[in-house]
């Protein structure tokens, strides 16, 4: 809550922006003022509308030296500025103004009275000065001032006359006596209250002290995280594992090797760049020979784009060489080109290196920084744009039909419930029906009578129903008929009951509605891996308490942590650690609840890809033993060895 201006419902930083916004209004209330306001003010008991509008209309009536208003003068209107008031008897008062031209600059001097000077604007509005009176004082009821600001204005600070008897003074402050009767009982049922508040969403521990009366708060969560006070009826949260930062690569660059890799994976159909995985683009990076297959199959997919763009790189390749064909033996001259095309100085520092023939000696952080602005590059072009439009209206179509299908679904769940609301009647109605038969054939004798409605009942109510119950009856019958609800004919198995009028066996209904939602599912899944087949951009997951943010890239199958200033990384690498990590969230403030959503929807696919990571990792674990326990006179070529798998990449993609 804003305490200047009483606005509810914001989060702490809105609250303090708010407060700022208006105290720096307030400063804007006019001086001349203050001192008459302040003391209609102190000591009122006035709620606050009535209270700024009582003062708004007794400054009104009085002007003051240095307010710029409009003046009459040859019956026409004329801006200007009071100089001075001159006193003509008991309130009553002229002005001598001084006309102000367009640039509000002082000309010749007049007397005029009060009821020629108009106000085309007031002075102040009443907003502003209801946040004056709030900024002023510390309390209402009655409002009294900060001991400050009264003494700065010369304002008494005795309690007048008629308030002696209602209030006093404690600590220095004003406090109410009907308080001072009741603090004891107010003591007594605080516990209650407590009590009383306590729930899974709302915490009544919090109570403030305000206006001289005590007020118990109920907290609605969730909240914003760094607000969240720990509780003795919270649940006892995991502790927070922590992430490891094992990367070959500095911690610096590890944002640009994420966004480098993942941008090729993502788009490496557009670029004809067959995927590879982040270990193995991380060796490559991190590997000192000059020609690595896998960053040179890179850089020339995305040298390809640039030149089939016609772009201006485009031209500076054609002026230097007839042929475009990019191999492991001239693509560093195509680098070379790119490096002096864009003239950034920190790059251009590794241009001499690279045309020795010695990429390879380049630092990690220059070699991330040039493939980096290399891909800022084919994203502004037209045929990456063209792509980007495609993919949109493909995820357009998509929604549309996923709209579609709600729709069609709501539909339907509608037309069910008045075809079941009319089926309920329908039943009431031929249950009236047969106890009035019943009650008929009363006069009858007792056995005949007994014969009958055992007949009428057997013979209407249950041959009535034979269509009804036959479903259930054939299931529990014969077993081939588990298989009803899969049939190739739903439509027509749902109509014959509501031909009949009659309701549905709710064993036949439960086992027809589990291939519907299983349907449903699925299809949420259809969409959103179709929408995932069509990626824009990558977002994290969500933020924890302290900003840090949470990615899950589906290639790699790691959680991996970026702090808030994205100075240092880390990763979750099993599921263990994954489950430990979802256990320290508290659901109680905003973020870590969002975040938490966020890891149980792709929980399982998460766990899926962790599981699968560590198996893949003790495969090359074991397959890296094996090395090592080979004969040193039968050594294993260096490509054979795991940890050089990144050697071995093939583009399949390629298109020459």
């Amino acid at each position: 809550m804003c305490k200047v201006t009483g606005k509810t419902n914001l989060t702490y930083e809105e609250a303090l922006v708010s407060e700022k916004s208006a105290s720096e209004k307030v400063q804007q209330f006019p001086k001349e003022l203050r001192a008459s306001a302040l003391r209609i003010i102190q000591y009122s008991m006035l709620p606050l509308k009535d209270l700024a509008d009582f003062i708004a209309g007794k400054l009104e009536e009085r002007l003051f030296v240095g307010a710029e208003l409009h003046g009459k003068k040859n019956n026409e209107l004329y801006p200007c500025r009071i100089l001075k008031v001159i006193p003509k008897g008991v309130n009553k008062f002229c002005y001598e103004v001084a006309w102000l031209d367009k640039d509000k600059n002082i000309g010749e001097k007049a007397e005029v009275n009060a009821e020629d000077l108009v106000l085309k604007k007031p002075l102040f509005s009443r907003n502003m000065l209801k946040a004056f009176i709030r900024e002023s004082t510390y309390r209402n009821a009655p409002w009294v001032l900060h001991e400050e600001v009264a003494k700065n204005h010369r304002i008494s600070t005795d309690i007048p006359e008629e308030l002696r008897g209602r209030v006093f003074l404690k600590n220095g402050l004003l406090t109410c006596s009907k308080k001072r009767k009741t603090e004891e009982s107010m003591e007594g049922t605080e516990n209650c209250k407590r009590k009383k508040l306590d729930g899974a969403e709302f915490d009544g521990s919090t109570e403030e002290q305000e206006n001289g009366q005590h007020k118990v708060e109920r907290i609605k969560y969730p909240i914003d995280d760094l607000l969240v006070k720990p509780s003795p009826r919270d649940p006892v949260l995991a502790t927070r594992p922590s992430p490891s930062r094992d990367f070959n690569v500095p911690m610096n660059c590890v944002g640009n090797l994420l966004m480098v890799w993942d941008f090729c994976a993502t788009f490496g159909k557009m670029l004809h760049l067959f995927p590879y995985s982040l270990e193995d683009f991380e060796n490559a990076i991190c590997h000192k020979d000059s020609n690595v297959v896998l960053l040179v199959e890179s850089h020339a997919a995305l040298f390809r784009v640039l030149i089939k763009d016609e772009s201006e790189y485009t031209e500076a390749v054609k002026k230097r060489r007839t042929k475009s064909k990019i191999t492991m033996v001239n693509w560093t001259e195509y680098l070379c080109d790119f490096l002096e095309m864009i003239n950034i100085p920190g790059l251009q520092q590794y241009e001499a290196t690279i045309k020795r023939g010695h990429y390879g000696l380049v630092d990690i952080n220059g070699k991330l920084e040039i493939l980096c602005e290399l891909i800022n590059q084919v994203i502004e072009t037209t045929i990456f744009r063209e792509k980007l439009d495609e993919i949109l209206e493909q995820r357009h179509v998509l929604g549309a039909s996923r709209r579609e299908e709600a729709l069609e679904d709501a539909r339907k769940r509608r037309e069910e419930k008045v075809m079941s609301k009319a089926e309920l009647e329908s039943n009431e109605v031929v249950n009236g029906h047969h106890v009035n038969s019943e009650i008929v054939s009363s006069n009858s004798d007792d056995d005949i009578q007994n014969g009958d409605i055992r007949k009428k009942r057997n013979g209407e109510i249950e041959s009535s129903s034979d269509d009804n119950t036959i479903g259930s009856l054939i299931k529990h019958s014969n077993p081939a008929s588990k298989k009803m609800p899969k049939s190739k004919k739903p439509n027509s198995e749902s109509k014959e009951p509501t031909e009949n009028g009659k309701e549905l066996p709710k064993q036949f209904k439960s086992d027809k509605d589990a291939p519907e939602k299983n349907s449903k599912e699925q299809r949420k899944e259809y969409f959103e891996r179709e929408m995932e087949k069509r990626p824009i951009r990558r977002s994290p997951l969500g933020k924890d308490r302290n900003y840090n943010r949470y990615w899950w890239f589906r290639r790699d199958g790691r959680i991996f942590v970026e702090s808030s200033d994205s100075k240092e990384w880390g990763y979750y690498s099993s599921k263990e650690e994954l489950d430990a990590f979802m256990g320290s969230l508290n659901c109680k403030g905003e973020r870590e609840r969002a975040l938490r959503n966020q890891l149980e929807k792709y929980y399982s696919r998460v766990c899926s890809e962790l599981q699968k990571r560590s198996k893949d990792l003790m495969q090359r674990i074991a397959a890296d033993e094996s090395v090592l326990r080979r004969s040193t006179r039968v050594r294993a070529p260096p490509r054979q060895n795991p940890a050089n798998a990144f050697l071995n990449y093939v583009n399949k993609w390629k298109v020459d």
